[in-house]
């Protein structure tokens, strides 16, 4: 038998598989090593949360750990793991260089979840009406890049993945651009998307029929910024044209923490509902027809997507939305449709039409679902992702003292932004103190 590995999780925030797509990749991170029968800590300096899992169930042990504070030195020396993994690169920011001095030896992941500056950037084009695009050859793009992701968020986040022994990218696009835009090595970074259970034939055949299924459904945490404004287009911009063609269909609002401003959109005479926390959210979406996702700005890979795909629910989205989840365009067609972002933006009669169209089409919501089986099948395969991840980290240990030498510009920075934040974080502390 090898060696049962010791795995510290520092977390942004406590797991919520429910509520966001986050929640999900950390727990089927989480799943591949337990798998393993490795020892998992979870371990975070954020506030307990409503909907947050139940790690014990997981056989995972859980701590509350403090920012700014000499008591974590003590802990992670005492639990002495075999690899960190932090969760979003804030994390490694705050505790990246006490883990580096009082446990030196650990293999330092970082799990992105997605590129924040990136989605920063799109945010900001957006509300400048200006386009932002990724084009086939990040390079090509390299003067429009700049202009938005040169940003302070950018030069945090890109300066924690170089510190880094390794990065967990969840989007191929997102990788190509840190290897040919911000000349990230490619033997940083790992891709690794979604990690998801193929359907079987058994599973699909119970799923409800199109006839079974009735009105639109779009979820996610409304705390995340591209999800409010998603719920905005189909309040202001979208729904009114669907439903002036349809007007015994509904649109079901889902999502976490809805705040007073989402919860006053509500309106039955529009069909239009917010529905707010979905305790099973695979629950509602199988029960719709179709799943909306105007999409203006955001990165990775999209959970509301995929969760429509393993529900057999076809999904309407963008150009934005389908991003990191189309590998090979003509190879697995998207299990729906998807509209240029822009276009949507001119003309958002072109989303309308499109979800209108699909909405009353048996045999193309048949057709839909087909591609997204395949999509799942080919390009999230939970078994094949899993033993790649196991892998990686595996090689990554037995590799880390030669790629560390290799390392030398997360070696500077480790040496100049950590011990500036290093000193920060003393200063903090010797004040808390007094």
């Amino acid at each position: 038998m090898g060696k049962i590995m010791q795995i510290l999780i520092i977390g942004y925030v406590w797991p919520e598989p429910n509520s966001s797509a986050a929640g999900s990749r950390m727990m089927q991170l989480i799943s591949a090593m337990r798998k393993q029968d490795w020892q998992v800590t979870f371990a975070s300096p954020a506030q307990l949360s409503d909907h947050m899992v139940d790690l014990d169930q997981y056989g995972v042990s859980s701590n509350n750990i403090e920012l700014n504070n000499e008591s974590f030195d003590g802990y992670i020396t005492e639990l002495s793991p075999d690899i960190v993994i932090f969760d979003r690169f804030m994390m490694e920011e705050q505790f990246g260089w006490r883990v580096e001095k009082f446990c030196p030896n650990a293999l330092r992941i970082l799990n992105t979840e997605d590129l924040h500056s990136l989605r920063e950037a799109r945010q900001k084009a957006v509300k400048k009406g200006e386009p932002f695009t990724l084009s086939n050859s990040v390079r090509s793009n390299s003067e429009q890049l700049a202009l938005y992701l040169h940003s302070g968020l950018a030069v945090r986040e890109v300066a924690a993945i170089f510190r880094s022994d390794l990065t967990l990218m969840i989007s191929p696009i997102e990788v190509e651009l840190l290897i040919e835009h911000f000349q990230v090595p490619q033997q940083q970074l790992m891709y690794l998307p979604f990690m998801l259970e193929p359907l079987t034939q058994e599973e699909i055949e119970q799923l409800p029929s199109f006839e079974e299924r009735e009105h639109f459904i779009t979820i996610g945490n409304f705390r995340h910024a591209p999800n409010w404004d998603v719920v905005l287009q189909l309040k202001q911009h979208i729904w009114p044209l669907i439903h002036k063609q349809l007007p015994k269909a509904q649109m079901h609002i889902y999502g976490a923490y809805p705040p007073p401003k989402a919860t006053q959109l509500h309106n039955e005479k529009q069909g239009f509902y917010i529905k707010g926390w979905a305790e099973d959210a695979k629950a509602v979406i199988k029960n719709a027809r179709l799943c909306l996702a105007p999409i203006r700005f955001g990165a990775g890979i999209k959970g509301k997507l995929s969760d429509a795909m393993e529900c057999g629910t076809p999904s309407i989205t963008t150009d934005i939305g389908i991003e990191g989840m189309l590998l090979d365009e003509g190879k697995i067609a998207w299990n729906g449709e998807y509209i240029d972002s822009q276009e949507m933006i001119n003309n958002p009669q072109s989303f309308a039409n499109a979800a209108i169209k699909a909405y009353q089409d048996k045999q193309a919501f048949i057709r839909y679902q087909e591609n997204g089986y395949a999509r799942l099948a080919e390009q999230y395969n939970l078994a094949d992702w899993q033993d790649q991840f196991i892998r990686r980290l595996q090689s990554e240990l037995v590799a880390q003292e030669l790629n560390r030498q290799n390392n030398f510009i997360g070696k500077m920075l480790r040496h100049h932004s950590m011990k500036s934040t290093q000193y920060m974080a003393q200063w903090i502390e010797a004040k808390n103190k007094i």
